[in-house]
C-alpha cells in the first residue's frame, strides 16, 4: 500500500496499519542536505530535494511545500530578503491606509516569481513521486496574509476600528488564497495546508466575525476541487475549537498547548488531529525519552483519526536521532 493510499484510508475513516508520521520540516530539512534556509525558501528545487531526502531518511508519510509566510505578500508587491539561517524578512508594508486596500490588485500567481516557484515545486513532486506520496501545498490564511500586508498591530487595530476596510482586505486575501490553492492542486498537490497562526491571538468573537466564514469558504472551494485541507494555527487554540468544528477542515494541527482529548471532544471523530509533542522537547531530550513520549502520545490516540507530528516545526538543531525516534514510535503503533 502506498503512502497516498494510507492517507486516503485514514481520511475516509478506515483502519490503517500504523500511525502516519508527518513532521513539519523547513530549516531542519535544508540543513539536512547542507543548504541554507534562504536557499530552501527561494528555490523550489532545494525545497523538493530537502523534503525528498527527509522522506527517505526519516520515513515521513507526506511531503510539503511550506517554506515561509511571504510568498503571497511578495506577489502583492512586497520585497523579501532571504537570510541564510533565518526566516525570510518582509521589507515593505504594502497596506498603510484604506486607499491602499481599495487599490490592491489580485496578483497573477503564474506571473510572480515566488508564487510560481511554489507551483513549480508541486509539479516537481508530482513528477518525482508519481502519486505514491501525498503532497501538501501551502497558502496563507486570510488573517495571516492581511497581517503580512498591513502589520500585525495595525491589522488588529483595523479589526477594532474600521470594519469595512478590514472586510475588504480579508476578502481580497481570501480570493487570492483560493486562486493560489487551485494552482497548486492543478500542479499535483493532494492537500492544501493553510497557515493562519495569528488566529491564536484573537478571541472567538473576532474569529467568528472576521475569519470563520472565510476559512469555510476557502475549505469548501478546495473540497470542490477535489483537494483536502490541513489547517495550521500554532499556539493555544482551545478557545477556538467550537468554531473550528464548523469550518470542516480535514486535518487540524494541534500544538502542544492544546489537549488532544479536548480537541477530539470538540472537533469530533471526522476531523484528523495532527500533533502535538512539543518541538522544544524533541530538540532537548535524548532519543530514548523522545521515543517514550512519542509512543505514549500515539497510544493515547488509538481509535482516532490521527497523524503524529510535533505541535509545530521541528527545530533546526534537533538531533537527527530524535526525529528517527519519533518515526520508530509511529511505525510500532
Amino acid at each position: 500500500m502506498t503512502k497516498q493510499q494510507l492517507f486516503e484510508k485514514l481520511t475516509e475513516g478506515k483502519a490503517v496499519p500504523r500511525t502516519l508520521f508527518v513532521p513539519i520540516l523547513m530549516h531542519f530539512a535544508a540543513r539536512h542536505i547542507g543548504r541554507s534556509y534562504g536557499e530552501f525558501a527561494s528555490d523550489h528545487k532545494v525545497l523538493v530535494e530537502a523534503n525528498i531526502r527527509s522522506l527517505e531518511d526519516f520515513g515521513m508519510d507526506m511531503v510539503s511545500l511550506i517554506s515561509d509566510p511571504y510568498r503571497e505578500t511578495a506577489a502583492f508587491g512586497a520585497r523579501i530578503k532571504f537570510e541564510d539561517e533565518a526566516v525570510p524578512r518582509c521589507l515593505d508594508q504594502v497596506i498603510r491606509n484604506s486607499d491602499d486596500i481599495r487599490e490592491l490588485k489580485i496578483p497573477d500567481v503564474y506571473g510572480n516569481e515566488r508564487t510560481l516557484d511554489r507551483i513549480r515545486g508541486a509539479e516537481a513532486y508530482t513528477r518525482l513521486l508519481k502519486g505514491d506520496v501525498p503532497v501538501i501545498g501551502w497558502i496563507e490564511g486570510p488573517l495571516a496574509e492581511a497581517c503580512d500586508l498591513a502589520g500585525v498591530s495595525e491589522m488588529f487595530m483595523m479589526l477594532m476600528t474600521d470594519h469595512d476596510s478590514s472586510n475588504l482586505l480579508l476578502d481580497k486575501c481570501t480570493e487570492f488564497a483560493r486562486i493560489f490553492a487551485k494552482a497548486q492542486i492543478d500542479a499535483g498537490a493532494l492537500v492544501i495546508g493553510m497557515g493562519d497562526a495569528v488566529c491564536s491571538q484573537i478571541d472567538i468573537d473576532t474569529y467568528n466575525r472576521y475569519v470563520r466564514d472565510r476559512h469555510k469558504e476557502i475549505i469548501s472551494y478546495i473540497h470542490d476541487l477535489g483537494g483536502k485541507v490541513k489547517l495550521h494555527i500554532c499556539g493555544n487554540i482551545t478557545h477556538l475549537l467550537p468554531s473550528l468544528k464548523e469550518i470542516k477542515a480535514d486535518i487540524i494541527d494541534i500544538d502542544w498547548q492544546v489537549s488532544l482529548d479536548d480537541a477530539y471532544e470538540q472537533l469530533g471523530q471526522e476531523t484528523v488531529l495532527c500533533g502535538n509533542i512539543n518541538p522544544v522537547t524533541v530538540e532537548y531530550r535524548d532519543a530514548a525519552e523522545v521515543f517514550r513520549l512519542s509512543r505514549d502520545l500515539i497510544e493515547s490516540q488509538k481509535g482516532r483519526r490521527y497523524i503524529f507530528s510535533a505541535g509545530c516545526e521541528i527545530t533546526v538543531n534537533t538531533p537527527k536521532e530524535n526525529l528517527l525516534a519519533m518515526r520508530q514510535a509511529s511505525s510500532m503503533a
